[in-house]
């Protein structure tokens, strides 16, 4: 396996259509193992030793690179990857801002990418630019509805609004505001944070002042602590909301308390312990587990899952490109393109996948699991 952690500079645009054909199956990934994304980032980095090394005999190489959470430096980490490595396909980067100038690289060289970011505005609206865009995290959108929904059903008719003020928590937010006023609920603020900030005080005291009956929080990995805490050691005792972004052991250590009782819609992966022995979601998870505790020592969480996911939806892809193609050529990352838009029902750690020409995420209600920080753990919320 060659695993580079360095990105390199940027070449021109014209020598994206330079083929390279051989006979591995080349992989480019990128991912945000350092900066503010990495928290998401370094247990994907981690994932790439675990991943499979072969299918159906065809060797498949992969190489590995750090964002370093800059969209820039993935940008350029996409070029050197499609142009000197001459991958097949592209997949990252673990944060949205990184992601959207990554779909450019892709539609330019004609390469087909899989996002490990959430944002919807990663595969919507279909156009020529996402036509090549996948993504393995659920749409915001499928998951605030459902959020929203229990909402509610709960009770609650006011909501304070906390997010990051990027396009993650923006995306959730333009969900949000158009949801809310359909479920009969008003959004009483819009504050947000950077990834990096160490403090929202003033967000939280501005949150307070509106006095909501509950709090959504939209932000991802240990940066959604923050403003759960700022809350907490504020006196707020009202129900806190949070995204799928934080279904990780590392946001239940830093928060501790403050973060007991949070509820989020979230992945099987998450819960799949609650879920009954012979459920397919079990099953999948489980050699996830194995397969990473094997070359990590440790067991994976849902942001390596991403990473996991996304060459399970490559595995299922190959086999009928190969047939069309040769790896190395255009003909075979049109082939790869195409038949990733022909998996149905595949059960993955993000949910159940059915792609289409028309929706490159493939998810519905039924990967929306309802979640619990509880006695410091994430459980099913029943």
């Amino acid at each position: 396996m060659k695993l580079a952690l360095a990105g390199l500079w940027m070449f021109a645009t014209a020598m994206l259509v330079a083929p390279n054909a051989n006979a591995d199956i080349k992989v480019g990934i990128v991912v945000s193992a350092s900066g503010p994304g990495s928290a998401l980032g370094q247990p994907q980095m981690r994932a790439v030793a675990a991943l499979p090394q072969e299918i159906g005999g065809q060797k498949i190489v992969y190489v590995a690179l750090d964002d370093e959470s800059d969209p820039t430096k993935g940008t350029q980490n996409a070029r050197r990857l499609v142009i000197q490595d001459g991958v097949d396909i592209l997949i990252g980067s673990s944060l949205t801002p990184v992601t959207m100038p990554m779909l450019d690289v892709a539609a330019e060289s004609k390469t087909p990418i899989i996002s490990l970011a959430a944002a919807t505005a990663i595969v919507r609206p279909m156009d020529d630019r996402r036509r090549w865009a996948f993504k393995v995290v659920p749409n915001d959108d499928l998951m605030a509805g459902a959020i929203l929904k229990h909402i509610a059903k709960s009770g609650i008719k006011t909501l304070g609004y906390i997010g990051v003020s990027d396009g993650y928590g923006e995306g959730y937010y333009k969900e949000i505001s158009r949801l809310a006023p359909t479920l009969g609920l008003t959004v009483t603020t819009h504050e947000v944070y950077a990834r990096a900030d160490t403090s929202v005080t003033g967000q939280a005291l501005k949150v307070l002042g509106t006095n909501p009956e509950a709090v959504f929080i939209a932000s991802a990995g240990t940066p959604a602590v923050l403003p759960q805490e700022a809350l907490r050691e504020r006196g707020y005792s009202g129900k806190i909301f949070q995204t799928h972004g934080v279904a990780s052991e590392e946001f239940i250590k830093l928060g501790g308390a403050n973060v007991e009782g949070a509820v989020f819609t979230g992945e099987a992966f998450t819960i799949a312990d609650d879920l009954p022995p012979n459920d397919p979601f079990r099953k999948v998870r489980e050699e996830l587990v194995s397969a990473y505790e094997k070359v990590n020592g440790q067991k994976p969480n849902i942001f390596a899952a991403h990473l996991w996911d996304a060459i399970a939806l490559f595995k299922k892809a190959a086999p009928n490109a190969l047939k069309a193609a040769k790896p190395g050529t255009p003909e075979f990352r049109a082939a790869l393109r195409d038949e990733l838009e022909q998996g149905k029902d595949v059960y993955l750690n993000n949910g159940l996948s059915t792609m289409s020409s028309t929706d490159h995420n493939g998810y519905d209600e039924r990967s929306a699991f309802l979640i619990k920080v509880e006695g410091g753990k994430f459980r099913l919320a029943r």
